[in-house]
């Protein structure tokens, strides 16, 4: 057992919060990829020779569709004219619907591989292979592909021969936001082109290119870089669109004059993701998830025949608009193209591909088709069978997948019965029984990828629930109860040794089944957690002998069951922002009544302006999360923040104070410094609202960031987060000296008010101005609360005291009250207001990144995530500087109410657990995977909070006499 010390108790947090928070890709999410099958084909003559993919990065399905009115000339046109000409005369299309996350590689991998990558490997790297995986670029004789270096070395460092796939790709500093994204996809169609050059007549290249079995891949980044920039309702991005229609018309052109218009090409093209109205994507909003599905050519459905006035099948209110009604609509999932392509010319179906093939886009013969769909069922089949004999090897007591055990379901009978129905030409048959065999492999695979779904689960939730016990015990015995009898059982070493053996019957077990070694960290902490707490019964014993000599004894009660109703109540907010203004309307309304009436005759004007500005903080959660720019709005933001800094420096002679010993004139001039800093602060914030804006301007303007603009906006972002740390202590002639609370929370304020300001684009500036002066208003009610009611108990001092510097044996920290746990539920409240105060921080798709061009236009997705994610934390260092203060004003016992806050927000986190899903609309499985790591990771950030506060308040004066100040 760890020491029961504070540093313990934290260390085992930590690395319990962050060992549970893998349990759900364990759990929900574990990789689908098995290996040792054998491929399979159809063993009959392909419709094609050939395969050419296009991926239009970025693309909605919408956006292509849809006609477009063009203001400019007041009609409605198509932008992609050659793409529609073919849907509407040789192509078989639809929506190939998407899963989260949303992102390039799983896109990519799931069109190109078959299979759908496992949420946590984006955590794995932004570019290569975090697993090894078949694909159709492997399966094939060869492939040349076009694009972007994100994207293609993927695919040819995961190919079996890394010769058979060969890559032409631009720079990545070639990927700028600031200008039009289409220059990327002009130079991969002119690279096209030069390639035909170089395949003349009789060369290697052409030969090589005439085999069968061939693909061609061509990556088209501009619209996604375009989409990033500009918007997808922007000219650039829906220009990009025609470029990429007339650049594809290019391509075909090429393709049929080289072939000697064979008719032995097949064509797809598709998008990895889509792209919402804010330019972001990754989560799983049908923006994101709905992308464009064209084929024609070799071996593809042509349109069927309508008579006037009739709707072709597939079409729902999303495609209406479109005015396609007359042509069919085929959806698919994304992982179905890759069956689709490997049909279509021959190849193995690849080893770990879950999509079915979509056998309407097929216009070959019946037995083909048929064949191919046995060849789909059977590579489906093999990784059943393959998962099955792994679960059957390990588990103890294996219980197999009950439908497939059925006399009819059973894979032998089925195929007999498929190829049974082939032999007697019943194609129709064959393909319904491929089908359903394929539907039933797929249930059976999701079967044993949840086989272990009780066991787990139930050990997680005795984890998580022995760790709220565990360390609510520590908090009792070390800040609320006295120190008096023993508080560990006599026998502590039996039930340490009863804890020994469950967890080695656990171990064992798992040892059994051959079970990851993460396994063995979720079944120790539940017995730890739960060993340390029957150790403690005495202590337990001790809580309810306090607690009946209560005399009021519904109050610790009604403040539990108060306090798990917030706690619901903020598991709910995570779906609907509302909550968070429904509790500031109450904050405003209730607690300046909740007062007593002589707090409300000395404090009138400040309840009155904590009132105010509470119902002023609620807006900001009734405003919706997407949002386009509106730079007036980031003006009025920071000019009001600029305004206050002025205020501040004109009031702060008030609380600037000068170094403890100085002389007059040394004294003089360390506070003319001080002030001067606060003027500097608040011209920086003033640079900072003009150059923001100005900046955004000049880039679209000019179709890139001037290098001018985005130095100023580093060295400004720079000089101003700098400014508190260098200025938070400096040399006076009797040494270094504390600030003045006050003042320091200004220049924190002020300081990374700046940073926040140049990387807003809507109301956030606002926000930020109402969530600090709400803070600070919280701060003097609770300090004003607390010097009243010790003021009663003649417990006050009258003095100015230096309380960051008092000696243990000076004044012994007091015990924690009833009273005190407010404020843990207030820091609580505020920490999840920060979370969701301008945006859904379970996905920084919902943040945008136009104010990160303003810093960085070439694409790096770990810088611009960096600053983005700077930009939402900004608001933390406000409460956990505020927090830092009020635990030093109320003389708390340090750590406790963090120790409170993270010991009892896990009651959230349980929450979360059970309502994370692998299943439903994509949009839903990943918020609900953000909403458990971000409730998991708490405890990690309530320390963070807690160190920051002591970086950022330092050493500071707290005045204990309210009406001196």
């Amino acid at each position: 057992m760890l020491p029961a010390t504070r540093n313990g108790l934290l260390l085992i947090g930590v690395l319990f919060h962050l060992v549970y928070l893998l349990s759900i890709f364990d759990i929900y999410f574990r990789s689908p990829l098995v290996h040792g099958m054998t491929p399979h084909r159809a063993a009959l003559t392909p419709p094609a020779k050939r395969l050419v993919l296009f991926v239009a990065d970025g693309l909605r399905a919408d956006k292509i569709y849809e006609p477009y009115h063009n203001e400019t000339s007041g009609k409605t046109e198509e932008l992609a004219p050659f793409l529609l000409n073919k849907l509407r005369t040789e192509a078989s299309w639809g929506v190939s619907h998407t899963r989260v996350p949303t992102e390039s590689r799983p896109g990519h991998v799931a069109a190109i591989a078959g299979f759908y990558e496992d949420v946590s490997a984006v955590t794995k790297g932004w570019k290569m292979n975090p697993v090894e995986f078949d694909s159709v670029f492997n399966e094939s004789r060869h492939t040349w592909s076009f694009g972007s270096p994100d994207i293609l070395p993927m695919f040819a460092h995961g190919a079996s021969d890394r010769s058979r796939v060969d890559t032409y790709m631009y720079t990545s500093e070639f990927e700028d936001f600031s200008g039009n994204g289409d220059r990327l996809d002009t130079w991969v169609f002119d690279e096209a082109e030069k390639f035909f050059g170089r395949a003349t007549a009789g060369s290697a290249l052409h030969t090589q290119m005439h085999e069968d079995q061939v693909v061609f891949f061509f990556h088209l980044l501009g619209i996604d870089t375009n989409g990033h920039g500009f918007k997808p309702y922007s000219q650039e991005y829906l220009g990009n669109i025609r470029h990429v229609d007339r650049g594809i018309r290019r391509l075909v052109d090429h393709f049929e004059e080289f072939y000697g218009n064979d008719g032995q090409t097949a064509f797809v093209f598709t998008a990895d993701h889509g792209m919402n109205d804010r330019g972001a994507h990754g989560d799983g909003h049908p923006d994101n998830t709905r992308t464009p599905l064209i084929a024609w050519g070799a071996g593809v459905a042509k349109p069927a025949p309508l008579a006037a006035g009739q709707t072709a099948p597939g079409h729902d209110g999303f495609s209406q608009p479109w005015g396609l009604g007359s042509y069919e609509r085929k959806d698919v999932n994304q992982a179905d193209i890759a069956p689709l392509m490997t049909s279509l010319i021959g190849l193995n179906y690849p080893l770990n591909s879950v999509g079915t093939l979509p056998l309407a886009y097929l216009d070959t013969s019946r037995k083909y088709r048929a064949h191919s769909a046995l060849a789909n069922a059977l590579q489906v089949l093999e990784q059943y069978r393959v998962k099955h004999d792994q679960k059957q090897h390990t588990e103890m007591f294996f219980k197999p997948y009950a439908p497939m055990h059925q006399p009819t379901n059973m894979p032998e009978h089925m195929l007999a019965r498929i190829q049974q129905a082939i032999s007697a030409e019943k194609f129709d048959d064959a393909e319904a029984e491929c089908l359903q065999l394929i539907a039933l492999c797929l249930e059976g695979l999701r079967y044993f990828q949840r086989y272990d779904w009780l066991l787990l689960r139930s050990i997680v939730s005795a984890g998580y629930l022995g760790w709220i016990a565990y360390s609510l015990l520590y908090i009792f015995g070390e800040y609320i109860l006295p120190d008096s009898s023993p508080r560990r059982s006599q026998r502590s070493g039996t039930i340490a040794v009863l804890g020994l053996v469950v967890f080695a019957a656990f171990s064992a077990m798992f040892y059994r089944q051959g079970s990851p070694a993460m396994y063995y960290a979720y079944a120790a902490f539940p017995v730890y957690f739960w060993a340390g707490v029957l150790q403690q019964v005495p202590l337990v014993r001790q809580i309810a002998a306090s607690y009946t000599q209560l005399a009021v004894r519904w109050r610790p009660a009604a403040f539990v069951g108060v306090y798990v109703v917030i706690l619901e109540a903020l598991v709910y907010a995570y779906f609907d922002r509302r909550v968070y203004s429904a509790a500031f309307a109450l904050l405003a309304l209730v607690w300046p009544l909740a007062v007593s009436p002589r707090f409300r005759r000395e404090h009138t004007a400040l309840l009155g302006l904590w009132s105010g500005v509470c119902l002023l903080t609620s807006v900001f959660t009734l405003l919706p999360v997407e949002r386009n720019d509106h730079l007036g709005l980031v003006i009025v933001g920071g000019a009001l923040i600029t305004l206050s800094g002025v205020a501040a420096w004109h009031y702060s002679a008030a609380f600037t104070l000068p170094p403890p010993g100085a002389g007059v004139k040394e004294a003089r001039q360390a506070v003319a410094l001080d002030r001067l800093m606060l003027l500097v602060q608040t011209l920086l914030v003033g640079v900072a609202t003009v150059l923001g804006p100005l900046t955004s301007k000049e880039t679209e303007r000019r179709g890139h960031l001037p290098r001018l603009y985005q130095l100023s906006c580093w060295t400004v972002l720079v000089a101003a987060t700098v400014l508190p740390f260098v200025h938070g202590s400096r040399r006076g002639r009797g040494g270094a000296h504390d600030q003045h609370y006050l003042y320091r929370l200004v220049t924190i304020y002020l300081a990374f008010a700046t940073p926040f300001v140049l990387l807003t684009v809507s109301y956030e500036s606002l926000f930020y101005f109402a969530y600090s002066s709400v803070l600070l208003l919280w701060l003097a009610i609770e300090r004003a609360l607390y010097y009243e009611q010790a003021e009663r108990q003649l417990l006050a001092p009258t003095h100015n005291t230096r309380l960051s510097h008092l000696a243990p044996s000076a004044m012994a920290p007091r015990r924690l009250g009833i009273s005190d746990m407010r404020l843990g539920v207030m820091f609580l409240f505020f920490v999840n207001v920060a979370f969701f105060g301008t945006g859904n921080v379970a996905s920084l798709a919902s943040f945008s990144l136009d104010s990160v061009y303003r810093l960085i236009t070439i694409f790096d997705p770990f810088l611009m995530s960096a600053l983005l994610l700077f930009k939402i934390f900004i608001p933390f260092f406000l409460v956990s500087a505020v927090f830092g203060v009020l635990n030093r004003s109320l003389e708390l016992p340090p750590f406790s109410l963090f120790l409170f806050v993270l010991s009892t927000t896990d009651v959230m986190t349980v929450n979360f657990f059970f309502l994370v899903r692998d299943d439903g609309s994509w949009l839903d499985i990943g918020m609900s995977i953000s909403h458990f790591c971000i409730s998991g990771l708490f405890v990690l950030f309530t320390i963070v909070l807690f160190v920051l506060s002591h970086v950022f308040v330092g050493k500071v004066l707290i005045p204990t006499d309210l009406k001196k100040q």
